[in-house]
C-alpha cells in the first residue's frame, strides 16, 4: 500500500503522516530528511527538488518490492509532480492513496514560527507554495488539521484507506 500525505508547509502533514505511518506499522518518507541526506548546502531550486522527488519514488519502488507499505510526506504541490509517482507505481499493478492535510492561516503561523526538525521552511516558503500549490482534482481525502484532533485524523485515514483498499 502506497500512501502520499500531501499539503502546504505548516499545515501538519509531517505529525499525521509519521502517525499514520506508525498505525499501519508502514515505512515513512519525508521529503525534508531526504533533502537533508542529498544536500549538504541545500538551494531549493526546481532541480534539487527534483531530485529529492526522484529519491522519494526510488525509495517507494524499494519498499514495494519489499512487500512493504509506505506513507510519503512532502507538500506534492504540482500536478506533474503527483502525476509521476502514480506512474511510477502502475508498473507495480497499485494505486496511490492520496491524503491532503490543511490547516486554518493562524494554526499555520504559529507552527512555522517554532523550529521544526528537519524542515527549513518559514512562513514566506509557505505563502510561495501556497501561490504556486495546484489543487488535486481526482478523489481523495481532506483533512483539516487543529492543535487536538490528531486521533479524529487518523481514525477518518485509517477508514478511507480501507474503504479505498478493500
Amino acid at each position: 500500500m502506497i500512501i502520499i500525505v500531501f499539503g502546504l508547509p505548516g499545515s501538519g502533514k509531517s505529525y499525521f503522516a509519521t502517525k499514520l505511518a506508525k498505525k499501519l506499522q508502514a515505512r515513512y518518507i519525508n521529503s525534508d530528511v531526504v533533502r537533508n541526506k542529498l544536500f549538504v548546502v541545500k538551494e531549493y531550486s526546481q532541480e534539487e527538488k527534483m531530485k529529492v522527488y526522484n529519491e522519494m519514488i526510488r525509495k517507494m519502488k524499494t519498499a514495494f518490492q519489499h512487500k512493504k507499505s509506505i506513507v510519503l510526506d512532502a507538500t506534492f504541490y504540482k500536478k506533474s509532480i503527483r502525476n509521476k509517482f502514480s506512474k511510477a507505481v502502475k508498473e507495480f499493478g497499485q494505486s496511490i492513496i492520496f491524503i491532503e492535510v490543511w490547516a486554518d492561516q493562524k494554526i499555520i503561523i504559529e507552527r512555522m514560527s517554532r523550529k521544526r526538525p528537519y524542515s527549513d521552511a518559514d512562513y514566506s516558503v509557505h505563502l510561495y507554495i501556497k501561490e504556486v500549490f495546484e489543487p488535486m482534482k481526482r478523489e481523495h481525502l481532506i483533512l483539516q488539521s487543529t492543535q487536538e484532533n490528531i486521533d479524529i485524523m487518523l481514525d477518518m485515514a485509517l477508514k478511507y484507506i480501507q474503504k479505498s483498499h478493500g
